[in-house]
């Protein structure tokens, strides 16, 4: 049966299933009381109720008879929590320091409190039909929904019915309501977190066939939710994480400059590429090599998975001695093997290719050809593709760049071998794919390659991925200032729920006849403030900078600068990130949770803590719109202070962009570098923005060798705290150091301690009863001198000290 015709008749299959919904309820039989939590009998089976944290619990329904998927967003074991039980006759109630379950028996039904407060009820119990399952939650009125992935809907998504079903969504710009990573979950302004365990195809209504009410359909999978709950969404998302996992903290490489595009075509071209980037000084830290690595046209070769050696005769030479220059070099992989590949063969006799319902290789033709798909659920399957990626790693790569993982086109009668489960098909699994795809390349690089951290960038995946280092990208982006605008609204989503290194394409990938330099300016900027900085597109207009002239190159190179200057501040995101979840970019609303103006804010953001930064995404403005909160904030350019609480119109040029600074932030940098391996972190600037409206104020910068996988739990790295303290006509800076020892680690540092907002010198300054002399100007000092020195033009006061273990508090008389 034709794709199309199979496709259609599933639909129509799957509208009359809707339409013939059993409600049947539940009934409450018995139950048992666990450490963790509560096992109830119902009628029509058993209902896990189990606690991973006081904040966090898992509902698995588990009908008789049904086997059912392990899960895919727990990540970690369930800690010990305190739990008590209430009964009577018609309802138990389960209490964890942090949340209340009243469950009702009869029908069964389960309501959620945190603070006497309702958050949410499960309505009725599992439901099901022919061939789907599906939950029914209430919704408060008012009550604000982020999440279900990537989509260009707004940054509240409540009022929409969304498919669930990752699908490549080519070119798109201000609008997008199925994308490339859907997520079955949700957070609500009401605080908590509810997470659908399930990767089969789906649906989720927030309200819009029914206002008071929230939907989850799927066709199969894991009939089981998680609810987390918390007093703040940055807190929410940390104890999301320690259920479902916390990203790994990724080489400090992964954050500098990347040459890519839609590709390199061989060998002398890449090195070419490099060579001219480090010819005009330019930073670069990685080189990614698009499908034209493996073949010399775009069809007829994918899943040949190996070096074309006409193109790259010696890639492995190649691979060295970018290695030797500081560059990473990162390959495209797919799940599709062409029929037409060298390895097709191979692929069929490994069992790697998923079933049809003949029980032979499905095969079917897309666009690069015709082809199967791996099965990346079958064991075999897996070890047959990792073994593939291992000698690729072992000839020098650095990182695997999975792409069409949707996967991109996969017909519903395809067979996928689930261990303990047989053969599911591919709408079961859909949205597990690139999720186990990520997991088995994580755990390739954790057996294989235990001294190196894994770089993984992927399209796709699900809740829950972020655990195994996923890096993913908001996909195939329109060249244009619509595909510019709904790039921090996608990133924003996304980084809720764990997934912060997401990115975009810099400049846009798919389209555009010709260069829009002021375009290209604009995206490159905003990238400077996005977790990876990495131009792709079509190679009909280059991506990289390099090849567009010397007034772009002029104008790029201070931000590709400040990209690298900022390094010691954006690795301690990177830490950040790993430890607690928080996302590189947040959005305006973590300042003021109550502000709905924040919270459906789309146009700007917070990078760290320190820094609100606002994309021009229209051409030819001479000013652009920033919403402040309140507080004080500092142009980060120009010095100027800010009043808060309001929005205010910023002036730009084809040079900036509006970046501010918030009042009592410390921000590291270091000097001006080539590529990540030069920096030691011996010489710090650190900036300190004072202001009289903030008396107390603190800052932790992370350092490691960038490098040593589980540098935190081998003890090699060390925090560096700093502290501010303001008392009438006196600031106090205090320093201290925890952590170990690292390859490296500087005993002493340089630093220039640079404090904003000083419209006076300070009368005396002593550091651990020091006297540190003010010169009138600066000029060269020796190292290890302690000097400072005003500068009325700026306003800024610098003082230049050595930072040793022995340094513990500056004070600065007015």
């Amino acid at each position: 049966m034709p794709y199309l015709l199979s496709r259609l008749l599933h639909l129509l299959l799957l509208v009359g299933v809707l339409l013939s919904s059993n409600l049947a309820a539940q009934h409450y039989q018995s139950h048992l009381l666990t450490p963790q939590g509560l096992v109830i009998t119902t009628d029509q089976g058993q209902v896990s109720i189990e606690f991973y944290n006081p904040h966090s619990v898992a509902v698995w329904y588990q009908p008789a008879g049904q086997p059912q998927q392990a899960s895919l967003i727990i990540g970690a074991p369930a800690k010990p929590v305190a739990l008590q039980l209430a009964r009577t006759e018609q309802q138990l109630t389960l209490f964890s320091p942090e949340l209340q379950l009243v469950i009702n028996k009869n029908p069964f039904s389960i309501a959620f409190y945190r603070d006497g407060q309702l958050l949410t009820q499960d309505q009725a119990g599992l439901i099901q039909t022919a061939g789907q399952l599906g939950f029914d939650f209430s919704l408060a009125e008012q009550e604000k929904l982020a999440g279900a992935g990537q989509r260009v809907l707004g940054m509240d998504r409540r009022g929409h019915k969304l498919p669930l079903y990752n699908k490549a969504h080519y070119g798109y710009s201000t609008q997008s309501n199925q994308m490339y990573f859907s997520l079955a979950g949700v957070l609500s302004d009401k605080n908590y977190m509810l997470l659908f365990d399930n990767g089969a195809t789906g649906e989720l209504d927030l309200g819009h066939t029914q206002p008071d009410r929230l939907s989850f359909r799927a066709q199969g999978g894991r009939s089981s939710y998680l609810l987390v709950a918390a007093a703040t969404t940055p807190e929410l998302i940390q104890q999301y994480l320690a259920v479902s996992g916390k990203p790994p903290l990724p080489a400090r490489w992964t954050l500098g400059n990347y040459a890519s595009r839609f590709g390199y075509r061989t060998e002398a071209e890449a090195r070419a590429v490099v060579q001219k980037f480090r010819d005009l000084k330019l930073p670069l830290d990685a080189i990614v090599l698009d499908l034209y690595w493996f073949g010399p046209d775009i069809q007829g070769h994918m899943g040949n998975l190996d070096w074309d050696r006409q193109a790259f005769p010696n890639p492995e030479q190649m691979l060295a001695d970018f290695a030797a220059d500081g560059v990473k070099t990162i390959l495209i992989t797919e799940p599709f093997i062409l029929t037409t590949s060298t390895r097709w063969n191979e692929a069929v006799a490994a069992g790697a290719i998923a079933q049809g319902p003949d029980g032979q290789p499905k095969t079917f033709d897309f666009y690069f050809g015709n082809t199967g798909l791996l099965d990346v659920f079958s064991p075999k399957a897996s070890a047959w593709f990792w073994d593939i990626n291992r000698k690729l790693l072992q000839q020098g790569v650095a990182g695997i760049w999975g792409d069409l993982g949707e996967p991109e086109v996969h017909p519903a009668d395809t067979l996928h071998d689930v261990p303990g489960l047989g053969l599911l098909p591919a709408d079961a699994v859909h949205n597990a794919y690139g999720h186990r795809w990520a997991e088995l390349v994580y755990q390739g690089f954790r057996a294989d390659f235990p001294e190196q951290r894994p770089f993984i960038m992927m399209r796709a995946g699900n809740l829950g991925s972020q655990r195994f280092g996923m890096v993913p990208w908001t996909g195939d982006v329109d060249r244009s200032w619509g595909g510019l605008k709904p790039q921090v609204e996608l990133a924003l989503q996304m980084g809720l729920f764990g997934f912060g290194w997401i990115h975009s394409d810099l400049g846009g990938f798919a389209g555009g006849e010709v260069f829009d330099p002021e375009l290209y300016t604009r995206w490159m900027q905003f990238g400077v403030f996005q977790p990876v900085y990495r131009p792709h597109a079509q190679e009909h207009i280059a991506p990289e900078p390099i090849f567009h002239g010397q007034e772009v190159v002029d104008t790029l190179r201070p931000w590709l600068n400040l990209r690298y200057q900022l390094l010691p501040y954006n690795y301690t995101l990177a830490y950040q990130h790993h430890q607690t979840g928080m996302p590189l970019m947040r959005p305006l609303f973590f300042l003021d949770e109550q502000n709905v103006a924040l919270r459906d804010e789309a146009n700007s953001y917070l990078w760290g803590d320190a820094f609100l930064v606002a994309p021009v995404t229209e051409p030819g403005v001479a000013s652009w719109p920033v919403n402040l909160p309140q507080g004080v904030w500092f142009d980060f350019f120009s010095g100027e202070r800010l009043e808060g609480g309001q929005e205010v119109q910023r002036p730009v040029t084809l040079d900036t962009i509006p970046v501010l600074v918030k009042a009592g932030s410390f921000i590291p940098m270091t000097e001006t570098l080539q590529r990540t391996t030069d920096y030691q972190g011996k010489a710090l600037t650190l900036h300190y923005y004072a202001d009289q409206s903030v008396t107390t104020s603190q800052y932790s910068l992370f350092e490691d060798d960038g490098v040593t996988v589980d540098s935190i739990a081998k003890g090699q790295f060390e925090l560096l705290h700093f502290a501010a303290n303001r008392e009438h006509k006196q600031l106090s800076i205090h320093f201290s150091r925890e952590g170990g020892d690292y390859q490296n680690r500087p005993a002493s540092r340089d630093l220039t301690l640079v404090l904003h907002n000083q419209r006076g010198k300070a009368q005396r300054i002593m550091l651990d009863g020091r006297y540190i002399p003010i010169v009138p100007q600066p000029q060269r000092f020796a190292r290890g001198q302690y000097v400072a020195w005003y500068d009325k033009a700026q306003q800024q006061l610098k003082i230049k000290l050595p930072l040793t273990a022995e340094t513990k508090q500056l004070t600065l008389d007015y």
